[in-house]
């Protein structure tokens, strides 16, 4: 560490020296909130060390309060997002704050300006990738709050997280196919790259098979992109090729349906020729023809969660770094029960 370059040192690095936290430091800048004696000589003689200069925004944190959060998401596009939204929603007016939210998938992620952040808004709930990593860090640096929902802090970044257990669920499931009703040949219509709700997933699956000396095969894999519009395309085409799967494990439940669409257009009948499984548990889950088996995940419970996580950053309280939620096998007909 470069003691003697001011432009560079970060609340982070004065935190580490000190041995504290970045919101004791914050406190401690801001002079809000309460602070030991020890933990602000802890700060002050970190500062003087290092010859940190506090950042502009850092400083106006605690004075410039619009008691607003906001929500970045992607896109508002499925079900998924209704009972998330709900649970942000209820649970930032009994917070007494303002909600604000943004859809980025429109713009240009790689650069600023963003939509919300520390001008706008006292903490930021960020919904998967949202936002950049490099613009996380950013605030992350200057002390602001955040929590993360369905997304990992970066490596060496204390952010809070709540998500829910994609894995393990996506690993019941296949198991359940498996033992329950025998099947062998098992497609994974998965979510995109960039969610890491899609990667857990598709561990899960991979797992899964192995552990029942089931060799993993590339071509029973495609690309749903948690999209029902994108599942009923890329279904329809892998239809062409006369696939041999006795199921689809779809890694959301709107890409369920959009293969669903598809396989009952090519004349195929659910379960009897093939069967389909999904993943979240959204409403319409249980209205499908046939009722689609899925994993149950507590979509509104993470929202709710997140922001009650957010509103004790803000306050400089204590929170859980990882919030991870259990799911559970909901069984319906479309598995073949």
């Amino acid at each position: 560490m470069q003691l003697d370059d001011s432009s560079r040192i970060t609340i982070v690095e004065v935190a580490e020296y000190a041995g504290v936290s970045t919101a004791t430091v914050s406190r401690v800048i801001n002079k809000s909130g309460q602070v030991s004696t020890e933990a602000a000589t802890k700060v002050y003689a970190a500062i003087d060390a290092l010859n940190y200069k506090p950042n502009a925004a850092a400083r106006g944190l605690a004075s410039r309060r619009t008691n607003a959060i906001g929500l970045l998401v992607d896109e508002i596009n499925s079900e998924f997002f209704q009972p998330m939204l709900r649970g942000i929603e209820v649970t930032a007016r009994a917070s007494g704050m303002s909600l604000l939210i943004s859809s980025t998938g429109g713009m240009n992620k790689a650069s600023p300006p963003y939509p919300l952040g520390e001008n706008n808004t006292d903490g930021l709930i960020v919904f998967a990738d949202s936002l950049p990593q490099e613009e996380l860090i950013r605030l992350h640096k200057i002390g602001f709050p955040l929590v993360l929902l369905h997304r990992s802090s970066p490596p060496n970044f204390n952010i809070p997280c709540v998500t829910v257990e994609n894995k393990e669920g996506a690993r019941r499931m296949v198991n359940y196919l498996i033992k329950e009703r025998g099947y062998r040949r098992i497609a994974l219509l998965e979510g995109p790259d960039s969610h890491e709700d899609a990667q857990w997933r598709k561990l899960g699956y991979q797992e899964a098979l192995a552990a029942h000396a089931i060799p993993f095969d590339p071509n029973l894999i495609f690309r749903g992109g948690f999209n029902e519009r994108q599942a009923y395309t890329t279904v329809s085409h892998w239809l062409e090729q006369k696939p041999n799967a006795e199921v689809i494990f779809a890694a959301d439940d709107d890409s369920a349906i959009g293969a669903m669409m598809a396989l009952k257009e090519a004349g195929l009948r659910i379960p009897e020729d093939i069967a389909i499984v999904g993943f979240d548990d959204i409403r319409l889950a249980a209205y499908l023809d046939p009722p689609l088996t899925t994993v149950r995940a507590p979509i509104e419970q993470a929202a709710r969660i997140a922001v009650e996580q957010l509103v004790k950053v803000i306050h400089s309280e204590t929170v859980e770094l990882i919030t991870l939620l259990p799911t559970e096998l909901v069984i319906r007909r479309s598995c073949g029960c």
